[in-house]
């Protein structure tokens, strides 16, 4: 074995602490090889070849001497000492790839990206070690036979869940019961931790080695994530294969689930089974850093989308040159690059502007949304139910996360503006004015659109969807117009005030026609009112199944009757009297 060479005056140069030399990055969109190590800190650095070379000869025991003549063997041209001693300094020194000269531990800081969707905060739930002894289990579902077997099976079950079984009616039957709900929330729990199984699993069968598996906060949402660094190394369809395994093993979840449902008959199987489907949906979007992301950046072969963003637009400015982040991109990656940050880009600004536009709006409804979530909740544990305050705690978490991640992404967001702007303004005085100038007048007519109620009002409250998640929430219900009660027809004698004088009986009802009461009541000269029935009008009470109906009865068929005199035939062109005898006395005697 070699030994420092100290006495030939050429430094040996040592790597920094953890550092990983996990090789090429094989199947990118460069033009030129690239080559991936990973320092202690986490942080991937891409190499190119002579870099790499140079990195890959130095263990501590070799000088720059016998370093040179170790990579020119392996690169193919003379390299020399001095060559090694400025590579060394000048490029992997800055990147923390080695330690400075004359440093005595092995502790290196380097340049690290500011990422603003990425995840922090981590903390290791399986070690790497039962990741590898998990791994090694479920390697065989990646095999083909298996994945053709697995996705004819989800196929089937989708069919017969949203064809024939339907797939709404078991979250309506679990939403009535806040015990199912936990246990639909556990089984969403579980389906997540399998999800990064997929994932580790297609990493082994790959041929890389996965890594720990871990939780962190994306933005402030509890996430979790898998260490499947060692990917880098092989190819883009085992690259492909480990994006893709954790949706895969997300149907694989779904048949358990489906099995466990035929077994037991229990409908929050299928719920679950509804609530997974979201799942999949949101990993597969490629607008942060999950899943989706990741397919479509090793689809194009580039490592970091996010770190094209600036190179791509600035490429399109008319005048300037070509950045070496784009012009070293196959024209294959470059275009799936370009396509990616026209789309995202629009996207994010478009949703900015409606935000910005709808702050009101958003902010004073959530806040109210939120203050009777919470106090909802509070009251179900004060009254025992103690289920039902568990949901609410989780329905509360659900608007408190969207509300907290919304600030600390604005605070970001705008602190990197900021520091952008005063940084590209920096010996512009004109240009930094004329910048402030502007930010400060759109912000004035954004607060008077505000103030001035031009924008979107606050939505009036509603019932909730599912009032499982939102215990104590008034059901708010609209009031129905109610059709009035038709009045009863009612036909009374006219009065002939033509006559010559006044007839000798009276023009009240028989007793036998409106009964004893009436005729006393006669006799004595006071008026009666007449009785009848009331109309019948039905109306159904509203539910969630049922449609409106009601109906309205006919006039009735005697509301109020009197026997008319012989001359008092009713006139047709008259209009009727209200419902209510008029008794007249007889005439006194001369």
């Amino acid at each position: 074995m070699l030994e420092p060479p100290y006495d030939t005056g050429f430094p040996v140069p040592r790597l920094g602490a953890g550092l990983q030399l996990l090789g090429e990055y094989k199947g990118g969109g460069f033009t030129e090889p690239r080559y991936i190590v990973r320092r202690g800190d986490g942080q991937v650095v891409q190499l190119s070849r002579l870099l790499y070379l140079v990195a890959r000869a130095i263990d501590g025991r070799r000088d720059t001497e016998a370093i040179s003549h170790r990579v020119s063997g392996r690169f193919g041209r003379e390299v020399s000492a001095e060559n090694v001693h400025y590579l060394i300094e000048t490029k992997l020194q800055p990147l923390g790839v080695t330690v400075p000269f004359g440093q005595e531990d092995d502790q290196v800081t380097g340049p690290t990206a500011d990422l603003l969707l990425v995840l922090k905060g981590h903390r290791v739930i399986f070690r790497e070690r039962q990741v590898a002894r998990i791994a090694r289990s479920l390697a065989w579902l990646h095999r083909p036979t298996a994945v053709a077997l697995v996705l004819s099976a989800a196929v089937a079950m989708e069919i017969w869940l949203f064809a024939v079984h339907g797939a709404m009616t078991p979250v309506l039957q679990v939403l009535e019961q806040p015990v199912l709900m936990l246990v639909v929330f556990a089984l969403t729990v579980a389906s997540l931790v399998f999800h990064e199984f997929g994932h580790a699993s297609a990493c082994r069968y790959g041929g890389a080695r996965p890594g720990a598996i871990g939780c962190g906060i994306f933005l402030i949402w509890p996430s979790m994530y898998t260490d499947v660094t060692d990917v880098y190394r092989i190819g883009r369809g085992g690259r492909m294969r480990t994006d893709l395994g954790g949706v895969y093993f997300n149907v694989v979840f779904i048949l358990a689930l489906a099995g466990g449902y035929f077994v037991t008959g229990q409908s929050f199987f299928l719920a679950a089974i509804y609530l997974a489907h979201f799942e999949i949906i949101e990993q597969l979007m490629p607008a942060v850093r999950l899943d989706g992301y990741y397919i479509l950046g090793d689809l194009a072969g580039v490592p970091d989308l996010f770190g094209k963003i600036k190179p791509i637009l600035r490429s399109m400015l008319p005048g300037r040159p070509v950045p070496p982040e784009v012009s070293d991109l196959k024209r294959s990656a470059r275009i799936i690059v370009t396509t990616w940050v026209l789309t995202m880009v629009p996207l994010l600004m478009a949703e900015l502007g409606y935000v910005l536009w709808n702050l009101p709006r958003l902010l004073e409804t959530s806040l109210r949304s939120l203050v009777e979530q919470l106090t909802g909740t509070g009251s179900a544990f004060a009254d025992g139910q103690f289920a039902a305050g568990t949901v609410g705690v989780v329905g509360s978490l659900m608007l408190i996360c969207p509300l907290a991640g919304a600030a600390y992404l604005s605070v970001r967001l705008g602190g990197r503006l900021v520091r952008y702007v005063v940084r590209a303004t920096e010996g512009n005085l004109r240009l930094r004015l004329l910048i402030g100038g502007a930010t400060l007048a759109g912000g004035a007519a954004l607060c008077a659109a505000w103030v001035g109620g031009v924008t979107p009002q606050p939505l009036p409250p509603q019932p909730p969807i599912a009032p499982i998640l939102q215990p104590g929430v008034p059901e708010i219900r609209p009031l129905r117009p109610v059709a009035p009660a038709p009045l009863p027809s009612v036909t009374a004698p006219p009065v002939n005030l033509a006559a010559s004088e006044p007839p000798a009986t009276e023009l009240s009802a028989t007793p036998s026609e409106s009964g004893s009461a009436d005729a006393s009541a006669s006799a004595s000269g006071s008026p009666s009112p007449a009785k009848s029935p009331s109309p019948r009008a039905t109306r159904s009470e509203p539910e969630p199944s049922s449609t409106r109906t009601t109906a309205t009865a006919g006039p009735s068929p005697s509301a109020s009757s009197s026997t008319p005199g012989p001359s008092e035939s009713p006139t047709p062109s008259e209009p009727p009297i209200p419902s209510f005898t008029v008794s007249f006395p007889a005439p006194l005697p001369t």
